[in-house]
């Protein structure tokens, strides 16, 4: 049984909270956990446990506090090659092993008159209470509870352990946190009642690409943290975690200009430019010009001392900037000037959580404009996710409230006629803007209009559309042209004149 302390130096009111040292894990938590109490941070092997343990302990260590970490399966050498592995400097971090010794290996040491497990508990227990006896640590981890479970022998025992554990922390004003790998005989949800709070670590494997990594808290007494489940990566360094978005919390009432494109027969078009904090999708076949769109814009905004950002699913930062070179796009020099930057999504290993931290990131340092091309490798890059749409949309009202305006690629399939997208968004943009082929007089042109637009009246007409070494060209309104969206129209005169009418 646990011995008692002299003195209870908890405060049982606390409601301060210290850091977890992980980036967006304390966000979820509500601002972190609440000093004196007892975690469960629960995970499957190779689910990062021992990397947020060592970040919990090491932000305790920057803090002036003295940290522990009790180990029942790793040793010291082992940790400590983890912590290097991340860069990781374990000054101030106190290393506890308590591990079998090999004398229990020799059958001349085993125990015949108790049980092994009832020895082997004791003398755990013992081994653990002075060390914290010696050390006096703000801080504790101890990994892992499914050793001690094994070691209890019957539930009722563990349980027992596990509260006089509780007490004994608090009696000493003491942040423990307690791991356990899932890897007991029993799943019982012992320690989930007993617990604080509950942090659970789970991963999913992918048919293709890195594993997705979500952590939930289950449960924290008193305290309103965020809820559902939050995307989390392991990278040199330690964990990171990324927040899920919920874009009600900073809905604000403001005015927003317009964002002009810097051509003029498109800015009419559109009725004056694109409303600030407004979502446009750009939609049309393959090679029609909607990247070339929506880098329009970033040279507009960039040109004027504004920032913008772009997010690339299908093409290298390099060729981008070589194909905005052929069009008379400088893009490299906003890019050296800090005022644009490109982001290349690797398809295989970005997760929806990590992609929203990453896109909701540049609006925060002052994006104008973003850019997500393509909807299509959005999509493709992460078959396996549920909810895309979800989280786009949250994404979308988040930039809007920090007035950005967000450009997505919609690549359609087909050429002519009816053509579909694998993604259809178009009731959640505020704009969008349709690119056609057409056939005329032997040549396939290019035609451009405004499907649909919240923030101002624009034009419902169709204009001419063309990429040149010299840039984008929006021309004059199509009037000679019946059935452009058909992809094969019909000159307005011979209609007339194959219904007899002679005075066109």
């Amino acid at each position: 049984m646990i011995g008692t302390h002299p003195v209870n130096t908890q405060n049982t009111l606390s409601t301060e909270f210290i850091s977890t040292g992980i980036p967006g894990l304390d966000n979820i938590l509500g601002g972190g956990l609440t000093k004196e109490r007892l975690y469960l941070l629960e995970g499957d092997p190779g689910s990062g446990k021992t990397t947020i343990a060592l970040q919990f302990l090491l932000e305790g260590a920057r803090q002036g506090e003295k940290v522990l970490y009790i180990t029942l399966a790793e040793n010291e050498v082992e940790l400590r090659a983890v912590a290097a592995a991340h860069g990781m400097d374990m000054d101030g971090v106190t290393v506890f092993e308590v591990i079998p010794e090999e004398s229990l290996l020799d059958p001349d040491e085993q125990y015949t008159v108790l049980h092994p497990s009832e020895v082997e508990f004791s003398e755990t227990n013992k081994m653990i209470l002075g060390m914290i006896e010696k050390i006096n640590p703000q801080r504790v981890v101890l990994d892992s509870l499914s050793e001690l479970q094994l070691l209890s022998g019957s539930a009722l025992r563990y349980r027992r352990h596990v509260l006089a554990l509780k007490q004994y922390f608090a009696r000493r004003a003491c942040t423990a946190l307690l791991l356990d790998d899932k890897t007991a005989l029993r799943g019982d949800q012992q320690v989930r009642s007993v617990a604080h709070g509950v942090i659970t670590l789970q991963h999913t494997d992918s048919e293709y690409g890195a594993e997705r990594r979500v952590v939930r808290v289950l449960k924290y007494r008193g305290v309103g943290f965020r809820r559902g489940p939050h995307d989390y990566s392991i990278i040199t360094g330690g964990v990171i975690v990324y927040p899920r978005i919920v874009a009600a919390e900073t809905r604000t009432l403001a005015q927003r200009g317009q964002v002009r494109s810097g051509l003029p027969q498109f800015d009419v078009l559109l009725g004056g430019g694109i409303e600030a904090g407004s979502s446009t999708l750009i939609s049309g076949p393959p090679g029609s010009g909607k990247s070339s769109l929506a880098m329009q814009f970033v040279k507009a905004v960039t040109e004027r001392g504004q920032r913008a950002s772009m997010f690339l699913f299908e093409e290298s930062f390099n060729t981008l900037l070589n194909r905005a070179r052929g069009i008379g796009m400088d893009l490299q020099t906003p890019f050296d000037a800090k005022l644009l930057t490109v982001h290349q999504i690797d398809p295989a290993e970005m997760s929806p959580g990590e992609f929203t931290h990453a896109v909701c990131g540049a609006a925060d340092r002052g994006a104008e404009v973003i850019v997500i091309d393509s909807l299509n490798g959005y999509l493709n890059a992460m078959p396996e996710a549920s909810f895309l749409a979800t989280h786009l949309h949250e994404v979308l009202t988040y930039l809007g409230q920090r007035g950005v305006a967000t450009f997505l690629v919609g690549v359609q399939q087909g050429m002519l006629g009816n053509m579909s997208t694998g993604m259809d968004v178009s009731y959640m943009a505020d704009n969008v803007l349709l690119l056609r082929y057409f056939e005329a007089r032997g040549d396939v042109e290019k035609a451009i209009s405004v499907f649909k637009k919240r923030g101002s009246a624009h034009e419902t007409t169709l204009r001419s559309f063309r990429i040149s070494a010299g840039g984008l060209q929006v021309g004059e309104v199509l009037q000679g042209f019946q059935g452009i969206l058909s992809g094969v129209p019909e000159l307005l005169d011979q209609r007339d004149r194959r219904n007899g009418d002679l005075s066109a």
